[in-house]
């Protein structure tokens, strides 16, 4: 038996793990007690790490399609069929040709690094994302705010003395867009230090439960009830900038815009009563560490952008923002390749640079909803996708329209798919080019970093040499990239390639590229790795710092290397035109006629919400046997007077109704939903004809995006509402 010591890839929390294999096989897995950053902490996705590895269904082969019937080929000929569907393609014109690129590349210590050499090197005019589903509201409104679509801040909870969550549950989650080990443990110590924790959701989630206070509120009113608590700051006297008070343009702009949207104005739309929200606006201000934080549920509502931004309005008007215990930004060790500058948005945001084609959706930071995509595939006319390539991401289950796409997916001329699962998006493809397992590659945290609450780092070397001969994900996205640009497979070279992409970043860094390609003796990633983490803020600069970081000095440290928590650094992350926080962007406060006009809609009937599970990671880990036994958890959630209001019945099937779809769902009674709200869980739908998930099949589910209208989304960021979607439930 040996033991191998990692981070595990799965989520923003990265904690760190203590792996027993025995004989190629992983048998224990438990929190690694020495880890500098978790300190034993793990929940149970981390514990499935083995079963991941070993899964029989795993795709471990590059996978031919012919008709309906799977072969598996070599590399060689795998890449030979790329180049001939590629080829297919581009003649009728790069318009044809797009891809969609799903979450786990964040994670991956291959995909993570190189994504962005495959997007350059392939010059799609149009790709999709799991973005759009999931963050893209906070990332224009970060680009607008604070001159970067990653420069992110997020909750500094070990030292915030009242926590405000609005649209999360970091119980499920781990937490998103915060990196924070043992969540739920930091939840307590606030309160054992004196503090406070409140959750506004329209669900008793397993965070809330845990808080003093829960506070529900109607999906897709957050930015009204934001609104009334930045009124009650203004007409009370609470705002104060705090040490940011130089630095912010805009403060009587959102005054009056916050004006007309009084506590009273909005209760009967968010459904919190006036004198709740004059008190919170007062806790959250008095508290002096106090901090607000939203996620996903803010995201991906009808009212994304105002609701993202006006969480930090909020911090920034109470004197919370860059300051311990209030939002601030993370300082990684190692800079992300994700988060370098764009140069198109350098003298600010300009939305519609083009249109979809079908419906004419201006973009938004290079993207437009990716329920587009179906259209742009079952469209004919000029500019149609005709080829697709997926990476990591399984959109039938995960993007809006799903049937559309589902159906669509199945006219395309080619259709090439990286990714280690035969899923209900990879089965529509010609080519499946399967990665490692998060066991065979090593791993150090990319872009979640920029959100973490301490500047911690550990390098993991892989547990399980990969088989002999087959490429890593980077080179296969520096050929998929070559091949998409019209070159032939023995035109593409991968490491000149590789050497031209590392020299370019490290003569952004300020270096001299053939200087630093001389230090190693070969690419790819761990090459990468090592050029971030020394021209990162500790790094050593290649020799001018002679006590700095290299990706040698964790190495030998691995257990990893903490340099403490955040620290105020706003000043050296800004980078918009103006030089100074832009709290009052023009383009989210011409959001706010669209907001008042929902006031005046007429509240009655049901919406529904999206809810996750600790076991749960988005679709792709009901394989697990371990992770999806026990009761099922795809139902649909009803609160007791809906219910009874519907005749539905605790166990029976309901029938659920929207303008997009019906679809049919075990019925849970339960008070953890507020009145007037009803919840489904995203990522499942597993009863697809031609996948290979034998276990998730057993635990099919339904999937929630059916129900997803294509056109219900925020206008102003192009992120898909998923949540507030009105519905009409029966018993089935």
């Amino acid at each position: 038996m040996t033991v191998h010591h990692r981070t595990c890839p799965l989520c923003e929390s990265m904690c760190g793990l203590e792996l027993h294999a025995d004989d190629g096989r992983i048998g224990l897995i438990r929190g690694d007690r020495d880890d500098v950053w978790s300190k034993g902490y793990l929940c149970p996705k981390g514990t499935a790490l083995g079963a991941l590895h070993h899964d029989p269904d795993r795709i471990t082969e590059p996978m031919v399609r012919e008709g309906e019937r799977w072969r598996s080929v070599t590399w060689d000929d795998a890449f030979a069929r790329c180049e001939e569907l590629m080829g297919s393609v581009l003649g009728h014109g790069k318009d044809a040709l797009s891809c969609y690129i799903g979450n786990p590349t964040v994670h991956n210590f291959s995909l993570s690094r190189y994504l962005g050499l495959f997007i350059g090197l392939a010059a799609m005019p149009v790709i999709y994302s799991a973005g759009t589903v999931d963050q893209w509201p906070k990332n224009l409104t970060c680009q607008l705010m604070y001159g970067g679509m990653w420069s992110i801040p997020t909750a500094d909870v070990p030292r915030t003395a009242y926590w405000m969550v609005m649209g999360g549950n970091p119980q499920a989650s781990q937490g998103s867009l915060l990196a924070c080990p043992d969540i739920l443990g930091e939840l307590d110590r606030v309160r054992e230090r004196g503090g406070k924790v409140v959750v506004v959701d329209p669900r008793r989630t397993g965070t809330a439960a845990r808080a003093d206070e829960w506070v529900p509120i109607v999906p897709g009113t957050d930015a009204a009830f934001l609104l009334a608590v930045v009124h009650v700051l203004f007409g009370d006297g609470l705002v104060d900038l705090g040490d940011v008070a130089d630095l912010v343009n805009g403060v009587e702009e959102v005054h009056a815009a916050a004006a007309p949207f009084t506590p009273e104005r909005v209760e009967d739309t968010c459904r919190v009563p006036a004198a709740t929200i004059r008190r919170l606006a007062h806790e959250l201000a008095e508290a002096r560490r106090g901090v607000c934080y939203g996620r996903i549920g803010l995201c991906n509502q009808e009212f994304g952008t105002l609701a993202s931004w006006l969480v930090d309005v909020v911090n920034i008007l109470i004197g919370s923002f860059d300051r311990p215990g209030g939002l601030m930004f993370g300082k990684p060790i190692a800079w992300s390749v994700t988060s370098l500058p764009n140069p198109d948005v350098a003298d600010g945001v300009v939305a519609g640079r083009w249109h979809s084609r079908v419906r004419g959706i201006p973009e938004v930071l290079g993207q437009v909803p990716v329920s587009c995509l179906a259209e742009e595939i079952d469209t004919p006319g000029d500019g149609q996708v005709r080829g697709l390539i997926t990476i990591a991401g399984n959109p039938v289950v995960s993007a809006p329209g799903a049937a559309r796409l589902d159906a669509a997916l199945a006219r395309l001329e080619a259709m090439i798919s990286i990714d280690n699962a035969l899923n209900e998006t990879t089965r529509h493809a010609h080519v499946i080019l399967p990665g490692c397992s998060a066991l065979e590659q090593p791993h150090f945290g990319d872009l979640t970093h920029a959100w973490a609450v301490r500047s911690t780092g550990r390098f993991s070397e892989a547990v399980f040499p990969p088989p002999p001969g087959r490429p890593a994900e980077w080179e296969i996205l520096t050929r998929l990239g070559g091949l998409c640009a019209g070159m032939r497979n023995d035109e593409i070279d991968v490491a000149a390639i590789d050497d031209g992409f590392t020299g370019a970043l490290a003569e952004m860094q300020g270096l001299e590229a053939a200087k630093v390609l001389a230090q190693y003796d070969r690419g790819g990633p761990e090459r990468l790795l090592d050029l971030q983490i020394r021209t990162g803020p500790w790094g050593d600069r290649y020799g001018e710092r002679p006590d700095g970081l290299t990706l040698q000095s964790f190495r030998d440290a691995p257990h990893g290397i903490d340099l403490g928590p955040m620290v105020p650094r706003v000043r050296e992350v800004l980078a918009t035109p103006s030089g100074r926080i832009e709290l009052a962007p023009a383009m989210v406060l011409g959001d706010l006629p669209r907001l008042a006009a929902r006031l005046e809609r007429d509240p009655d009937g049901l919406v529904l919400t999206s809810r996750r599970h600790l076991r749960s990671n988005n679709s792709w880990m009901h394989n697990v046997a371990v992770l999806v036994k026990g009761k099922d958890r795809c139902t649909l959630l009803v609160h007791p007077d809906d219910a009874a209001a519907r005749d539905l019945t605790h166990g029976a099937l309901a029938r659920v109704t929207s303008e997009a779809g019906t679809i049919e769902v075990p019925v849970e009674v339960s008070d953890e939903m507020m009145p007037g709200v009803v919840s489904l869980p995203h990522g499942w739908g597993h009863d697809k004809p031609g996948t290979r998930q034998s276990v998730a099949r057993e635990h099919a589910g339904v999937n929630n995006n059916l129900l997803a209208p294509v056109d219900f989304f925020d206008p102003i960021s192009n992120n898909a509402a998923v949540n507030g979607i009105p519905v009409e439930v029966a018993p089935a």
